[in-house]
């Protein structure tokens, strides 16, 4: 059915069937926030009934299937493990013989910008997601131009296409409210706030972590404080580190384990062995898919320093199994974390406070269970992806009336 002319309405089982592109710079086997939210969603959406062909940067040996192609790209030297697609604007002659109703772009970058010109050209509605806050501090100072000149034109320039791309899409989604008030100080107003989800089936409060507990030789009357995610320089890890410190002049019960790598791995490294606490610091390297659920359970909650979120899919992953979560007072996790209900936020880089409420909420975890468990229902996949549909379908029905 032409897309100029359909209405959709969610939650109906009359409702017509969708044909969506995702378009994304990110894709596996690399898995960060905005693959698991694409993935999440895409799943839910063919459940229901739905096509989802995915458009993304890759190396040519990448594994692909009949709904997903993968663009040649070349490494990024920052993050070796993501591609930068060389051309993928081709991508537009594909749309036409998939039928795609929707285009949806998961990333502003290249295979972004293939997005917007596809759209465009063929006339499709584009909704775009704002997961990433490029022009941030610590992107900034971690990933542009060393030389201050050349950062500073970098940023403004930058920050001109981000304005740009979002500015020419039907809708942008944002994550949570807090980035829904950030976009629209900065000029950027066509927004919708559809949250990011988490999988309540596979992360849930039953897991057992006694056996991975048992094989990082961790014992039963250790607290385990964790980190998951991508080791960048964005992520603050050195300010967890440093409340580490504190909390290990005190007492020897607590354990900090960070799975996941990157770019930052050597550093943090080092960070832990000058603060003198290597030894009660275990960095995990990547952790398998399957492990993913027993490491939440193996913890005692989960601590995210990092003012770079938009909201944080680990952090809901985390609660989904009824771990609280000590978090920077920053954007994203504004909305996630409701202290003294499933966690607790300090300062942003304030690594006493973060040594403080790490403390809290160790001495008395039980207590933020529920609230844990009842914040991530909150954000199931389902629901989440109800409101993506009601998105779709403003677009749509907007593009009708047009």
């Amino acid at each position: 059915m032409n897309p100029n002319t359909r209405l959709l309405y969610p939650n109906q089982d009359a409702m017509d069937r969708l044909n969506i592109a995702f378009y994304t710079d990110t894709y596996l086997p690399a898995v960060d926030g905005v693959v698991v939210s694409m993935l999440n969603f895409k799943r839910e959406l063919e459940s229901r009934g739905h096509k989802v062909y995915i458009f993304a940067s890759g190396k040519k040996t990448q594994v692909r299937n009949r709904n997903t192609f993968i663009y040649h790209g070349v490494g990024f030297k920052p993050y070796p493990q993501y591609n930068v697609a060389i051309f993928p604007y081709n991508s537009m002659l594909k749309l036409r013989s998939l039928d795609v109703d929707i285009v949806h772009a998961q990333t502003p970058f290249v295979m972004g910008f293939a997005a917007l010109m596809a759209a465009k050209l063929g006339r499709y509605p584009l909704v775009s997601t704002f997961h990433t806050i490029i022009n941030s501090r610590n992107v900034v100072n971690a990933y542009y131009p060393k030389n201050e000149r050349l950062k500073k034109i970098t940023k403004k320039y930058v920050w001109m296409y981000t304005k740009f791309f979002y500015g020419k899409s039907d809708l942008t989604i944002a994550p949570t409210h807090a980035v829904q008030s950030f976009l629209s100080n900065h000029g950027i107003n066509n927004t919708m706030v559809v949250p990011n989800s988490v999988d309540i089936r596979r992360f849930n409060p039953e897991t057992d972590g006694t056996g991975l507990r048992r094989a990082y030789g961790i014992r039963d009357d250790e607290k385990v404080v964790l980190y998951l995610g991508r080791l960048g320089r964005e992520k603050k890890l050195e300010v967890m580190l440093r409340a580490a410190k504190i909390i290990l002049r005190k007492r020897n019960d607590v354990r900090f384990v960070i799975g996941g790598h990157g770019p930052a791995e050597g550093y943090y490294r080092d960070v832990a062995r000058r603060l003198g606490i290597a030894d009660r610091v275990k960095f995990l390297g990547f952790v398998s898919e399957k492990e993913l659920p027993h490491l939440y359970a193996m913890s005692d909650m989960f601590c995210m320093p990092s003012t770079f979120e938009t909201q944080g899919v680990v952090s809901l992953e985390a609660m989904a199994t009824g771990k609280p979560v000590v978090g920077a007072d920053y954007l994203g996790l504004k909305d996630t974390i409701i202290k003294g209900k499933n966690g607790e936020r300090f300062a942003p880089g304030d690594y006493t406070e973060c040594a403080r409420k790490i403390e809290k909420v160790l001495n008395n975890s039980a207590t933020y269970r529920k609230g844990a468990i009842e914040t991530a229902r909150e954000f199931s996949i389902e629901r989440a992806t109800d409101r993506l549909l009601e998105a779709y379908n403003f677009v749509l029905s907007k593009r009708a009336i047009d």
